[in-house]
């Protein structure tokens, strides 16, 4: 008993549940190194047929995608899902005969990173460091503890009842800590799809084990700004005339308006998105078809809506994101059942239509620096994480901030998961 005991002891997962992903490192806590880690896509699937006789079908991270795609994409397909955490007004969306509150969609997701990690380790490890952005939520505090406790049900219901969690910054911090070879004053930006978080910390190898590193942690902060940010604003500016933004119908004779831009809007926000497709909005959108005599863009509007195409458009606009992180052009396409979109944008184009989003990254920094009197001269390194930040206009907005500073990155996308792997102090 005290042989198993210790061997169910050995391990700590650290996890980064991500927007765009989600993210497990295995850590070793006898050997101190992490032996493995495991990423899958932070999405959900649950086919359109249902037996109500069997559980509720569904599928999670590539399967799901694969499963989708597989299906003609119908059925409920959710990514972002991170994002309904702090948001109160969602209480709960019914999946045929099931209905679903925030904690149980990422329930789901948790779980299958658990089921993964315990094959691996042989064992039901129950105990995990979680990592969550320095704010869920920019403007309410209460949103932003029901957000946190959203995600501690969540986990603790896929199985983990030791957990402890972390602000997502720091477990990069301490990811960076381990490639350095003497003490640092270090400035993580932490930049994912749902936040952009900021941490100043002093880093030292001949710390990496001590058990409290709480004096070493001089400042944190954040925006509710990521990558999802600047692909609705792209959705908003280059996607949504092509579904019947600026169409106008006649409301009475002599007099034309503009279809509501509701439509538009929320077909630039994921998590409105997952849930856009019931039979009142569909009811809707038909009636303005008809206002609009039949116009095109609003019949692509509701093959969008319909067939649920919101996630292979975002993929297109995911896709020009990614190529002009290092070329200067790229074309928006997506071609699908009578949908046809072919554009070129140009790097300067797309820099415009995330400015207003990077323009509020570069004033929360300034704000986060002087807030907390960060002179920019005692700034070793700048270590930057997270996808969102390999963006052109991101990178540059560093370049500009901080000239003298060095720039490190690590894996863009495990580097926060690896740290909170190395963050067990937390249960000391």
């Amino acid at each position: 008993m005290l042989s198993l005991q210790y061997v169910m002891n050995k391990h700590l997962y650290g996890i980064d549940f991500g927007t765009t992903n989600s993210v497990l490192s295995i850590y070793d806590e006898e050997k101190k190194e992490i032996i493995e880690t495991i990423t899958i896509p932070s999405i959900l699937y649950f086919p359109d047929t249902f037996d109500p006789a069997k559980p509720l079908e569904y599928s999670v991270g590539d399967n799901a995608i694969h499963r989708y795609i597989k299906d003609g994409m119908k059925g409920r397909f959710m990514k972002s899902i991170k994002r309904v955490l702090p948001r109160s007004s969602f209480v709960e969306t019914r999946i045929h005969t099931k209905s679903f509150n925030a904690s149980g969609l990422i329930t789901l997701i948790l779980k299958e990173l658990k089921q993964k990690a315990d094959a691996i380790i042989g064992y039901d490890c129950n105990k995990a460091v979680i990592g969550r952005p320095v704010y869920f939520d920019d403007d309410s505090s209460i949103n932003d503890d029901l957000a946190q406790k959203r995600l501690l049900s969540a986990a603790q219901q896929a199985g983990l009842t030791n957990i402890r969690f972390q602000f997502e910054p720091i477990g990069a911090a301490f990811a960076y800590e381990k490639n350095i070879s003497k003490k640092e004053n270090v400035l993580v930006a932490d930049l994912g799809g749902g936040t952009t978080d900021f941490t100043y910390i002093t880093l030292d190898p001949s710390r990496t084990f001590e058990k409290d590193r709480r004096n070493d942690i001089k400042a944190t902060g954040g925006i509710y700004i990521g990558g999802d940010s600047f692909d609705s604003a792209f959705m908003w500016d280059k996607g949504t005339p092509y579904f019947g933004r600026g169409v106008t119908y006649e409301s009475m004779p002599g007099k034309q308006v503009d279809v509501p831009p509701s439509f538009f809007s929320n077909i630039c926000s994921w998590e409105k998105m997952n849930f856009f497709n019931g039979s009142k909005v569909q009811n809707d959108l038909r009636q303005y078809y008809s206002y609009t005599k039949q116009n095109e863009k609003i019949k692509n509007l509701i093959t969008l809506t319909e067939n649920n195409l919101g996630y292979s458009v975002f993929q297109s606009i995911e896709k020009t994101k990614v190529e002009l992180s290092n070329q200067k052009r790229s074309t928006f396409a997506y071609h699908n059942l009578s949908i046809d979109i072919e554009e070129t944008i140009e790097l300067e184009e797309y820099n415009k239509i995330i400015e207003r989003d990077i323009t509020k990254i570069k004033k929360y920094l300034d704000l986060f620096l002087e807030k907390n009197t960060i002179e920019v001269n005692t700034i070793d390194t700048l270590f930057l994480t997270g996808g969102t930040s390999l963006v052109y206009a991101i990178q540059e907005l560093f370049k500009t901030k901080f000239p003298h500073i060095a720039i490190k990155s690590d894996d863009n996308f495990i580097s926060v998961a690896k740290g909170l792997a190395y963050s067990g102090y937390l249960f000391e």
